[in-house]
């Protein structure tokens, strides 16, 4: 046990990492971390450095094995099961494909195209910028393992529950006719050595990395901003627990932006450690992954405006649920 805690807190926690950054903080820039300015560049400092080698060190390794199966074999396995199991799988599946809402969407025209149920593709939709591997890990280095894991299993309940009911609803008329003529090529694919696999993982990292270093940088900050200036009571007043209209209000202030998930935890982070709920903060992160409107514009690129709306409808319903099960139950995982 001693063992495990050890690890957890250098290897996830890097607490390492943390005391080096207070050395340079009060030795090099001569401030202290336990006033505002000191604990502000303390923590930018060491969550942005945190998050970066976290996110390489996962990413590869999860593209890695990723690249044992590709779109056209991921299509296969998915394509064996029927019903609800192949919701689960489909949400499982999402799990470990490190991408955004608007990366998934292609996949989701390939699977469709391919002739795999709708129910099957938007489980896979819901579940991929929610609850890949890598943002549990970083869930479970800023709070802890169970918050990480109990994340886990309520996104891959909302996934397969919604992807369960659009299954159900019979939407497939709702979906553009160009995504259902658009047939992929059937090709075998080739062997890859361990080298090109490795190549393959590297580029992932460098091509994820690209896309969302902003975003870290810009969520880096916002935590820092909540964390050190906005005070407590200010934020309690707005978000605290005790507010019915917390875990709604989070929600909503989460569409409208696009960043993602790894950009959003420093947020979730620092309000947290304000005194707001985590099932509040949680409901922010999912709403900003999973319902950012740039994702929701590409979506209706591909599905009618009525399957967009009961997409969106029956997450953000998830979402709240979700958030407010937390609120209620959260200091359990605590």
């Amino acid at each position: 046990m001693f063992i495990f805690e050890w690890l957890n807190n250098q290897l996830l926690k890097m607490e390492w990492l943390s005391n080096l950054v207070k050395l340079l903080v009060e030795n090099v820039f001569g401030l202290s971390i336990q006033e505002r300015l000191g604990g502000s560049i303390h923590f930018y400092i060491y969550d942005v450095i945190k998050i970066f080698i976290l996110l390489s060190v996962l990413i590869f390794t999860i593209s890695y094995i990723q690249s044992f199966f590709p779109p056209e074999r991921t299509r296969k396995i998915l394509g064996r099961y029927k019903g609800i199991s192949a919701n689960i799988l489909g949400a499982l599946l999402g799990t470990v494909t490190p991408f955004c809402s608007c990366s998934s969407i292609p996949l989701f025209i390939g699977f469709t195209s391919a002739g795999l149920p709708i129910g099957v593709t938007f489980s896979f939709l819901i579940s991929s910028p929610l609850v890949d591997l890598a943002s549990v890990i970083l869930l479970a280095s800023i709070f802890n393992w169970k918050i990480a894991i109990a994340y886990v299993v309520v996104g891959i309940v909302l996934a397969v529950i919604g992807g369960t009911i659009i299954s159900k609803a019979k939407l497939e008329k709702y979906v553009e006719s160009f995504v259902f003529g658009n047939k992929i090529l059937e090709v075998d694919q080739e062997e890859l050595t361990t080298r090109e696999r490795m190549e393959y993982a590297r580029d992932q990292v460098l091509d994820i990395i690209k896309k969302v270093w902003l975003y870290i940088l810009i969520g880096v900050g916002i935590g820092a901003a909540i964390h050190n200036w906005i005070p407590e009571n200010i934020i309690s007043a707005v978000l605290g627990q005790d507010k019915w209209y917390s875990v709604l209000l989070a929600t909503l202030v989460g569409i409208p932006m696009y960043a993602d998930i790894f950009g959003t935890l420093p947020i979730a982070e620092a309000l947290v450690l304000k005194g707001v709920g985590i099932g509040t903060a949680l409901s922010f992160m999912m709403a900003v992954t999973a319902l950012s409107l740039p994702s929701m514009i590409l979506l209706k690129k591909v599905v009618k405006l009525r399957l967009l709306a009961i997409f969106a409808g029956i997450v953000t319903l998830g979402i709240l649920i979700i958030g407010y099960s937390f609120n209620a139950f959260g200091y359990l995982l605590m």
